[in-house]
């Protein structure tokens, strides 16, 4: 059979074939000792694949329940005639609403797009992370003003409801670092809560320049994690005497994580994200810590996607094609239920997201 008619029957098989509970292949997750699999992956359940659209990438799937039960993503897209690379030069933000976290999707509109020149979100916007915070939406994004990655900028726009109208600011709400600091290269990843005191906590992600540029070894900068804070929603941002708070680069072999999701619950902040090399860099990572400062070791968050569903062979131009990147959890009354993430491949063989549900106890 050729790729072509293998891809176009496959795309027309029942969602059960995609998505069973049951580990359907071997994979380098199949080494994890037991005891570093976390209780969180355990209780994921595929699903399935969500919001394929035609003629574009589709990323950093971020959903939200609005008063009436339905489920609005604000998620990253870019052409498929770019390339994968697509997200760091002319990516968008685009909104979509569904009765049920499988959905179906319909897309309604274009929440941001990339300003132009002379702004610090001129040539992109990516990153999606959306939160209710008092009577607003709050849509934390990354935007950059050279196409490049020595710009990102972590940034926040706001509108009385999920349609808009979006009202941003002209400045970031985090710059980096000093030269020479841990974090002076860029913010991105954002992601947010509201501390029980009221004060707003923004976790980020960055690297140093000095290791982004140095040619031996070769290392495009080792991904840490920090935190800032500030009294109120809009800043301004201090960032936590503890920084960075979550750094592999101890551990050898350029070990480190990004694409961060932390929540507080029961007390507990709790923290997902992508292993790039801590386990490896198909599965997850989970964290836990009593007072989102200091953390524990991680665990498996989750698996790449060949632990849970049947796929068509990797098309050439995908090079990262099985994982599983940007996890985004949904809430529906007080606890999370769905895990939103982002995976190459799909029906028209470029990316999309993916969703889990999470299993109660």
């Amino acid at each position: 059979m050729e790729r072509r008619d293998f891809l176009s029957t496959a795309a027309a098989l029942p969602l059960a074939l995609w998505a069973s509970p049951v580990c359907l292949a071997e994979s380098a997750a199949d080494s994890i000792p037991e005891e570093a699999i976390s209780d969180f992956c355990r209780r994921l359940r595929p699903v399935g694949r969500v919001l394929e659209e035609e003629g574009y990438f589709v990323w950093c799937n971020a959903p939200i329940a609005d008063d009436d039960g339905r489920i609005h993503v604000f998620y990253s897209r870019w052409p498929a005639s770019k390339g994968m690379g697509g997200w760091i030069t002319c990516c968008e933000i685009a909104h979509a609403v569904a009765d049920a976290p499988e959905g179906p999707y319909r897309t309604l509109d274009v929440a941001l797009t990339p300003r132009g020149p002379g702004y610090w979100d001129a040539t992109t916007c990516h990153n999606p992370h959306v939160k209710r915070v008092g009577d607003d939406y709050c849509l934390f994004y990354m935007g950059n003003s050279n196409g490049k990655t020595d710009t990102k900028r972590i940034g926040l726009a706001t509108a009385p409801t999920l349609a808009g109208p979006w009202t941003r600011s002209d400045s970031p709400l985090l710059e980096p670092g000093p030269d020479g600091a841990w974090d002076d290269h860029c913010t991105t990843n954002p992601s947010y809560i509201q501390h029980p005191s009221g004060e707003s906590w923004l976790y980020y992600k960055s690297w140093n320049t000095a290791d982004y540029l140095r040619d031996s070894p070769p290392v495009r900068g080792n991904r840490k994690y920090g935190l800032a804070t500030a009294p109120d929603l809009h800043g301004p941002y201090a960032r936590h005497p503890a920084n960075p708070m979550v750094d592999f680069s101890g551990r050898g072999a350029n070990r480190q994580c990004e694409d961060a999701f932390i929540w507080r619950e029961a007390g507990v902040y709790k923290m997902i994200a992508r292993d790039m090399g801590v386990f490896n860099h198909d599965v997850g990572l989970y964290l836990e810590s009593p007072d989102g400062v200091q953390w524990s070791e991680p665990r498996v968050a989750f698996y790449g996607l060949s632990h849970y569903v049947s796929q068509p062979p990797a098309p050439r131009n995908l090079k990262r094609y099985g994982r599983l990147e940007r996890p985004q959890l949904l809430f529906q009354h007080g606890r999370p239920t769905h895990l939103f993430g982002a995976s190459q491949g799909g029906r028209f063989g470029t990316a999309s997201g993916f969703v889990f549900e999470i299993a109660k106890r």
